[in-house]
């Protein structure tokens, strides 16, 4: 039986035209690494807690230049009006100054939120929103994008649903 619903951001209720390119040759001077991609696994490598406030710092840089540019996903949206009444978490990369801003200019709702500042592992943040959510990841749907958010909705046992 569903209980509750956890969502992405980027890719599935929202479009963030983010320049990724600018971002990572940013990030690459920051650390001295030269191959940024895959961006999460980069940036767990990345120990010193300096530099990754710093990285994170620029992430949101980017992510704040483009709020004005961020459209509607239709298909995501649809969704998240059709399970309005369910308790509802958003996890996503994006970082918690950015998902404010977001939520208010979109009038989103969530129970509980988790960031990149969180965790940057998805199957991690499926596991705290299930959690804090108190549920069952039998009887929790899952809504993403990517390969990445199928992959890690089956970890943790949830349903799937890839828009």
């Amino acid at each position: 039986m569903l209980k509750a619903v956890i969502f992405d951001l980027d890719g599935t209720l929202l479009d963030l035209p983010i320049n990724y390119s600018t971002m990572y040759k940013k990030f690459s001077e920051l650390t001295g690494i030269h191959e940024i991609r895959p961006l999460l696994k980069t940036i767990t490598q990345i120990k010193n807690p300096q530099i990754l406030k710093q990285v994170f710092d620029i992430w949101t840089e980017h992510e704040l230049d483009i709020i004005d540019k961020i459209t509607i996903h239709k298909e995501g949206m649809l969704l998240y009006n059709q399970y309005i009444e369910l308790p509802k978490a958003l996890v996503t990369m994006q970082g918690k100054e950015t998902i404010t801003k977001i939520r208010q200019k979109f009038n989103l709702q969530f129970d509980a939120i988790f960031t990149r500042e969180n965790t940057c592992d998805r199957t991690e943040q499926l596991k705290l929103a299930i959690t804090k959510l108190n549920t069952t990841p039998q009887d929790t749907l899952f809504i993403g994008n990517m390969d990445n958010d199928e992959n890690a909705a089956n970890q943790t046992g949830c349903q799937f649903i890839k828009v």
